[in-house]
């Protein structure tokens, strides 16, 4: 599906969008997922299966949302509102991004379908409370605080790395960069304390890391190495998935990276998940066919978690356990 994208994008875009930093490009997060093989369970009773689950208190139809991407509209023309409308049709949440090309709030307003908003912590953190209220304003139902940025990364640009010369600082943004490399646990305490939203922390890859974030006020983990854009040689997520979930359940754990399908789902699921976030394929699938092209890939990714519930004997998400997938390293 990226080949097929690529063919509908500018070359920059298409870089952008591909853009990570490591040098050649890996696909270790992809490849992680596959290393987890099922063990099916059988003479179960699987004539009814759900996908549908319940998160921060919501229920969703499938436990699969999407994850916050830069710049949707280099994709396609409607850009974030196509994803927020197709997100909207399939009952999927959208996590919109804080350098959405439109404003984030007014993606919020143009839709019916829930969307939480992504937040980078500015740099005059006297921005926050004004920020949050707005956010609350907009109808978003839960902050995404990005913690795995404290400054830019050094990319690899199609095969191009970055030169010597450029200030990673001022890359992929139009303005300067909004990047706060003074994050603390503290900041995300003040953050919670600011707004009545759920506060979620997203870039969490360490079990005592997610132990901090709850501590400190977080109603959700987010497991994610910024798809593999920010540190090169950084741990894939279905790597350190089961360690981070276990270390604060029944606190909602969720995962991004690499996730490509509805078996990817069940897998995440299986590590200890309560749900998963789709980034770079449904840029693809803007890219290819806009607003219906999201909604396919939706609609085939719940298709694909509901067939595999059922082949591994389970009825619905919650049935899904540490017991069906074995680790065998290729």
């Amino acid at each position: 599906m990226a080949a097929a994208a690529a063919r509908s994008l500018t070359p920059e875009a298409a870089a952008y969008f591909a853009a990570t930093a490591v040098f050649p490009p890996a696909h270790d997060n992809e490849a992680a997922w596959a290393e987890w093989r099922f063990a099916p369970r059988m003479a179960r009773d699987v004539a009814a299966v759900t996908t549908a689950v319940e998160l921060l208190g919501a229920p969703m139809p499938t436990p699969i949302l999407l994850a916050p991407c830069a710049f949707a509209g280099h994709a396609h023309h409607d850009g974030e509102h196509a994803v927020a409308r197709a997100a909207a049709a399939a009952g999927t949440t959208f996590v919109v991004s804080s350098a959405s090309s439109v404003a984030p709030d007014d993606v919020a307003r143009s839709t019916r379908g829930p969307c939480w908003l992504q937040l980078y912590v500015p740099r005059d953190e006297r921005e926050l409370a004004p920020r949050l209220a707005r956010a609350e304003a907009a109808g978003f139902g839960a902050v995404v605080v990005t913690l795995d940025a404290p400054v830019a990364s050094i990319r690899l640009h199609g095969y191009v790395p970055d030169r010597a010369y450029v200030d990673p600082l001022l890359r992929a943004r139009p303005h300067a960069s909004p990047l706060n490399p003074s994050v603390t646990w503290s900041t995300v305490e003040r953050i919670a304390d600011l707004t009545s939203l759920p506060v979620l922390v997203k870039g969490v890859l360490r079990a005592d890391d997610a132990r901090a974030a709850v501590e400190h006020g977080a109603r959700g983990v987010i497991v994610s190495n910024h798809g593999s854009r920010q540190l090169d040689g950084v741990v894939p997520t279905a790597v350190v998935l089961e360690a981070v979930a276990a270390a604060v359940a029944p606190t909602p754990v969720l995962v991004d990276g690499g996730i490509r399908s509805g078996r990817d789902v069940l897998r995440a699921l299986c590590l200890g998940a309560h749900a998963v976030l789709i980034g770079r394929p449904y840029l693809w699938a803007l890219a290819i066919a806009g607003e219906p092209g999201v909604g396919e890939l939706l609609a085939r990714l719940a298709l694909e978690l509901e067939n595999a519930l059922a082949l591994t004997g389970c009825r619905e998400p919650g049935e899904a356990d540490r017991t069906l997938v074995i680790h065998r390293p290729s």
